[in-house]
């Protein structure tokens, strides 16, 4: 029998290759999976063709929605080793910043967009700070209880449409003869997919550096890692800040493309669905997550023409999945080193600790 070291995987394979390659390539590949990703709205191919819905809208909302979500989600749950279930209400923090400014002021989206975060990123501190001493299923019971305070508060104030929402929000205004219109989700997708990449790249520098690598500490033990002198809170407030600014950012753009939005759409379910992607992809690795996060937001509207036993059908595969894949899809590698200059054991998936 062959020893499992030497057992083929595609994966490892692939980040061998990755690791070979000189910077021209690395650049190239680069440059062309970006164009594929902005070309996706011109595919029309049966295979991938959602039936009942336009795969243009598709690519915007759940696929691109969900993907920004869930990087945001991975600073939290992958990188920090922090359980939130409440992370939908950042999300609708977001979405209600720009639905009141939008309607109520003259201000435009691009104006309410750092709002829309900054609202976000308050609301992670004031939850974070008195909260992330907490643990485990402490800290997530504190988390989902505050996805439903917002929730119920949109619900309970007249002032901000209540039960019934709030409509009439504007889109943004047009930006290189691109039209931001209800009937055109393209620009959407685009600028949904920009503001994902951005993301994509923040987080890979931050996890690069002394963040990533308290974040890393903290997520294999917290007490050891303040022991050693890591500043375990302030760190948590951090990835809880910055998976805040993600989420509102995705809200902003999500309430200034549906023109409407009421208390219902922000319910416990989203949070579930997006750390579903998180877990699905694999927790820690920014490429499995939005691999995951494509995944479980594109195959419930691919087989709609099943109706109702769709989701039967998406659950059973997700478990099968889980049970093949219990690391996920595409799981965080894991590789050691010896660092004469550091004199330390250090570890490399993503760039994690250098």
């Amino acid at each position: 029998m062959a020893d499992k070291k030497h057992k083929f995987n595609l994966r490892d394979h692939a980040a061998d290759f990755w690791d070979a390659s000189p910077r021209w390539r690395k650049v190239s590949l680069s440059f062309l999976f970006i164009a594929i990703c902005y070309a996706l709205p011109f595919l029309n191919n049966p295979l991938i063709n959602t039936p009942g819905s336009d795969f243009q809208s598709v690519l915007f909302y759940p696929v691109g929605m969900y993907v920004l979500m869930a990087i945001g989600l991975n600073i939290v749950v992958g990188k920090s080793g922090l359980l939130d279930l409440g992370y939908v209400a950042f999300f609708a923090i977001g979405a209600y910043t720009m639905a009141i400014l939008g309607t109520k002021t003259s201000l435009n989206f691009w104006e309410i967009l750092p709002i829309g975060m900054g609202f976000a990123m308050l609301a992670g501190v004031l939850l974070g700070t008195p909260t992330l001493r907490l643990r485990g299923d402490y800290l997530a019971i504190v988390t989902l209880g505050f996805g439903e305070i917002v929730r119920i508060v949109a619900v309970n104030t007249d002032a901000i449409g209540g039960p019934r929402g709030i409509a009439g929000i504007p889109t943004p205004p047009d930006i290189f003869n691109a039209k931001f219109t209800i009937l055109d989700p393209k620009p959407y997708y685009w600028l949904l997919l920009t503001f994902t990449l951005l993301m994509i790249w923040v987080v890979r520098r931050m996890a690069a550096r002394r963040p990533g690598r308290a974040w890393d500490a903290i997520r294999q033990d917290d007490d050891v890692a303040q022991l050693m002198g890591v500043n375990t809170l302030k760190y948590k407030v951090w990835a809880f800040v910055l998976g805040a600014a993600v989420a509102g950012v995705g809200g902003v753009i999500y309430a200034s493309q549906i023109l409407s939005i009421v208390p219902d759409q922000f319910n416990l379910n989203v949070s579930i669905l997006i750390l579903a992607c998180v877990v699905f992809g694999g927790i820690g690795n920014v490429w499995g997550v939005i691999l995951g996060a494509a995944l479980l937001a594109f195959t419930p509207e691919r087989i709609r023409f099943l109706s109702q036993p769709r989701i039967l059908v998406f659950g059973v595969a997700l478990v099968v999945m889980m049970n093949l894949r219990p690391d996920g899809v595409l799981p965080k590698k894991k590789r050691e080193h010896f660092d004469p200059d550091w004199h330390t054991i250090e570890e490399s998936g993503e760039g994690e600790i250098k």
